[in-house]
C-alpha cells in the first residue's frame, strides 16, 4: 500500500515514518511505501488510484473531493491545529497577531486557508491590512515546506511563516524566530485549536475493497503514536538516518514536548470546528455530519491510543 505525505522531513507525519521504520506495518502484515508528494498532487493521486492513503490537513480533501464525496478520514495523526505562526525576532511578541500587518507570511496551499481564517477571526482584513499570505517565492519541491520557509525567513525573503512544529523550531533555533501563535496552547481566537488537524484520508472505494488492510494500517499508526508518547527518544532515533542532521536533532525536542498530541482519535468537537472553518471559507456550503467525514467503522481501533 502507498501512503502519500506532503512533507517527509516533518513532525506532522512522524507516526507514519516511525510505523514504517520500526516495522509496525510489517508486523501487521502490510507492505507500505511512504511517498513524498505535494499535498494537492497527493490528493489527486488518491482520487485517481495512484496511492491508497493521503496524509495531510484534515480539511484538504475538500479541495479535490467536493462535500466529502468519495473520501473519508480514517485516523488522526495529531490532535489540533498543528501549524504555528513564527515571525522574525523583534517584529512581535507572543500573541501580537496584529504584527502581520504589512508583512509577508509564508504558508503552503491548504494550511494558508487556516491562517487566513485565523486572521479574520482575530479582526484582521488581509486586503485592508496588506497581509501577504502565500507560498515561498521559490521552493525546492523535494524540501519540506516548513524547512524551506524557515530558511526563507533567515534570508529575509519573508517576515514570518505558518508551518508545522519542525519548520517553526528550525526558524527559532537557526534564525532567531519568535512564536507568535500556537493555537494548541490557547493562542489566537477561541476555537482556533479546532480549525483542522493532521489526518490520514482514503477513498470510500478503498474502504469497501480493503477494510482489513486499512484496519492493519490504523493499528500500526496507533502503536507508533503510543511509542511517541511513551518513548519519544526512540521515535526520534528512527529518523536520524532519514532527516538532515539539524532537523534530526530538533525532532527529539519536538516529540518530547508535543508527545501527547500524537493520538489517533477524531472527536466530534474536531469535526464541528472544522465544519465552521470550512463553511466560512467556502469549502462546503453547510456543515456536514460526522459520519460523512469520518470512517466510523474504525473508531474502535482508536481506543488503543
Amino acid at each position: 500500500m502507498r501512503i502519500a505525505v506532503p512533507d517527509f522531513v516533518s513532525s506532522t507525519h512522524i507516526a507514519l515514518i516511525a510505523a514504517k521504520e520500526l516495522g509496525l506495518f510489517t508486523d501487521e502484515g502490510q507492505e507500505v511505501d511512504i511517498v513524498h508528494i505535494p499535498l494537492m498532487q497527493g490528493l489527486e493521486s488518491l482520487r485517481d488510484g495512484g496511492v491508497d492513503f493521503c496524509s495531510g490537513a484534515a480539511h484538504a480533501p475538500l479541495m479535490i473531493f467536493p462535500d466529502w464525496r468519495g473520501v473519508k478520514l480514517v485516523a488522526a495523526l495529531m490532535q489540533g491545529t498543528h501549524w504555528m505562526l513564527v515571525m522574525r525576532s523583534g517584529l512581535a511578541k507572543r500573541g501580537e497577531i496584529d504584527a502581520v500587518k504589512g508583512r509577508r507570511i509564508a504558508a503552503d496551499r491548504g494550511p494558508d486557508l487556516i491562517l487566513k481564517y485565523l486572521l479574520r477571526q482575530s479582526g484582521l482584513d488581509i486586503q485592508r491590512d496588506r497581509v501577504e499570505v502565500g507560498p515561498l517565492p521559490a521552493n525546492d519541491p523535494n524540501m519540506s515546506f516548513g524547512v524551506g520557509a524557515a530558511r526563507a525567513l533567515g534570508d529575509e525573503k519573508v517576515d514570518g511563516l505558518w508551518a508545522n512544529a519542525l519548520g517553526c523550531e528550525l526558524a527559532i533555533q537557526l534564525v532567531a524566530g519568535s512564536v507568535i501563535v500556537d493555537t494548541r496552547r490557547s493562542d489566537g481566537p477561541i476555537g482556533a485549536g479546532n480549525y483542522s488537524f493532521a489526518a490520514l484520508a482514503t477513498t470510500e472505494s478503498n474502504i469497501e475493497r480493503n477494510p482489513d488492510r486499512i484496519e492493519a494500517v490504523i493499528r500500526a499508526i496507533v502503536r507508533a503514536q503510543s511509542i511517541i508518547r511513551s518513548e519519544p527518544q526512540r521515535a526520534a532515533e528512527v529518523v536520524r538516518t532519514l532527516f538532515p542532521t539539524t532537523e534530526a536533532e530538533l525532532i527529539a525536542q519536538i516529540l518530547a514536548r508535543d508527545a501527547d498530541f500524537y493520538r489517533s482519535s477524531i472527536p466530534a468537537s474536531a469535526i464541528d470546528g472544522m465544519n465552521r472553518f470550512a463553511t466560512a471559507m467556502g469549502l462546503i456550503s453547510s456543515p456536514v455530519l460526522y459520519d460523512q467525514v469520518v470512517a466510523t467503522q474504525f473508531r474502535s481501533l482508536w481506543s488503543e491510543s
